[in-house]
């Protein structure tokens, strides 16, 4: 098991160095590696992958967005902490796109006013704009049935109509992307 070690500065932060690697490189050092680096900025990890044959996958989010600069960064200061003749691994920084489920609290504030479609553990699914998000679940303005066979452009909304769910019953929450 590789022992995490607090190291020199690396522009202007102290980072953790990866020592004593005998085998897979672990989800938690990277984790701590990336959060490590993340704290003075609005940006978050939101998950950390790992396969057995080493590839190492990282997903950003930020308050303000994530930039492409911003993940490459982020890939330096990694590579620059592992050691490739211990292990050798393949990198992939990079933020979580529009098509990737809501993981963390902090997105679904960042998705305040955004239409979202959230399932449910059975698979039942409810969408609307979302309205408020607090630390036990979010509430939605549920959208309004369609009628006929026209489709609409843009669902509509009843402001009398909304819905709180809890995170644990939310299994799968996705921003809904719409295309005027």
């Amino acid at each position: 098991m590789a022992k995490l070690i607090f190291a020199g500065k690396e522009g202007g932060r102290k980072s953790p160095s990866l020592l004593g690697y005998t085998a897979m490189i672990s989800e938690e050092n990277i984790s701590v590696i990336v959060n490590d680096y993340l704290k003075d900025s609005d940006q978050f990890l939101v998950a950390v992958k790992v396969t057995p044959q080493n590839k190492i996958m990282v997903f950003i989010d930020g308050d303000s967005g994530v930039s492409i600069a911003d993940c490459v960064q982020l890939s330096r200061h990694i590579e620059s902490l592992l050691d490739r003749d211990v292990a050798d691994f393949e990198l992939d920084v990079s933020s979580v796109g529009v098509g990737h489920p809501l993981q963390l609290t902090r997105q679904y504030r960042n998705n305040i006013g955004r239409r979202l479609e959230l399932k449910d553990p059975e698979g039942e699914k409810v969408s609307g704009k979302l309205i408020q998000v607090d630390e036990h679940g979010v509430t939605l303005e549920k959208d309004k049935p369609r009628k006929g066979k026209k489709r609409q452009k843009e669902p509509e909304t009843d402001a009398g109509n909304t819905v709180y769910v809890p995170f644990e019953q939310i299994h799968e929450a996705r921003v809904q992307v719409s295309f005027k």
